[in-house]
């Protein structure tokens, strides 16, 4: 009876875990975490984190912020430039398209990129897309630990190391949206 009464508690407690609600791709401001740590205003005046890596079905995203935490005002214009690390800090092999189409159906995050004038303190969003998806089995897993964002290509890159990291299989594939205010 008491074997029984255990596996019920068992049983209860992970639907209880499993049905609870979805993570938020990005929290509303940053969460200190050491995904999304930042000491100091970067010299450039713009810093960028990382939210939680959202796995649902399979897509994987993860959405990216950048501040204004300078004293001028700053234009985000464009795709945020992404190169994937591994846990040495080496660059990988990955290709990244613009928009959820390389990765997944478009969707509400594939606006026009538009310039935004962030004055300080203001902030804008972007995300990332991958699957982990196998394609080949005599190839391995691809696996990112590290994200280098730059506000767009040209400009000074950050380091973000994404909470659950980045799990590529072996399409070597990613994409980004554009930098837009999100509601």
């Amino acid at each position: 009876m008491i074997r029984r009464l255990g596996l019920v508690f068992v049983g209860t407690a992970l639907i209880a875990a499993c049905s609870g609600p979805a993570p938020a791709p990005l929290p509303a401001t940053p969460s200190g975490s050491p995904a999304s740590a930042a000491a100091a205003c970067p010299e450039s005046g713009i810093r960028i984190t990382a939210g939680a890596v959202d796995a649902a079905m399979g897509l994987r995203a993860l959405g990216i912020l950048l501040t204004n935490c300078g004293t001028r005002d700053y234009t985000a214009n464009g795709y945020p430039a992404v190169r994937v690390l591994d846990a040495d800090r080496k660059p990988l092999e990955v290709t990244v398209g613009n928009g959820s189409t390389p990765i997944s159906a478009p969707d509400s995050f594939d606006v026009q990129p538009a310039p935004v004038t962030l004055r300080p303190g203001d902030q804008v969003m972007a995300r990332v897309l991958w699957r982990n998806t196998m394609t080949d089995s005599t190839a391995p897993a691809m696996e990112g630990r590290y994200l280098e964002i730059a506000p767009a290509a040209g400009e000074p890159a950050q380091l973000v190391e994404p909470h659950g990291g980045i799990d590529l299989g072996n399409t070597s594939r990613l994409a980004v949206n554009p930098w837009a205010v999100r509601s």
